[in-house]
C-alpha cells in the first residue's frame, strides 16, 4: 500500500543525529550510521509512503517523520531454531525436575 489516508496506522522514519554528528567515544563503524528513529502512530493527513507526515502515537505524542509503511506489522523474531539450545534444555529440565513431568 503506498497511500495513507488521515487515521490510519503508519510507521515513520525520522534522523535524529546524522552520520558524523554522534558522540565522539562512539565506535567509527556507528559513527558512520545515521541514528534513526522508527515510529508507529495515526497519521493526521492524507499521504503518499515518502511524503513527510505527522503522526500520534498511542500514548498522544506527535512525531514527524518520512511515511515508510501503511498498517505496519510486526517482522521481530527469537531467531531460527539452534538444537544445541534443545538439547540444553531438556537435559536441565532432567537436571533440575529428575526427568519427565
Amino acid at each position: 500500500m503506498n497511500a495513507a489516508k488521515k487515521g490510519d496506522w503508519v510507521q515513520i522514519r525520522n534522523v535524529v543525529l546524522p552520520a558524523g554528528s554522534r558522540a565522539p567515544h562512539v565506535p567509527d563503524d556507528t559513527q558512520r550510521c545515521d541514528l534513526v528513529m522508527w515510529v508507529k502512530g495515526a497519521i493526521q493527513s492524507d499521504a503518499q509512503v515518502g511524503d513527510t507526515v505527522e503522526v500520534v502515537t498511542m500514548t498522544g505524542r506527535r512525531e514527524t517523520g518520512v511515511l515508510c509503511e501503511v498498517n505496519p506489522g510486526y517482522t521481530h523474531t527469537y531467531g531460527q531454531f539452534v538444537p544445541e539450545l534443545h538439547q540444553i534444555q531438556t537435559q536441565l529440565r532432567q537436571l533440575v525436575f529428575g526427568g519427565e513431568q
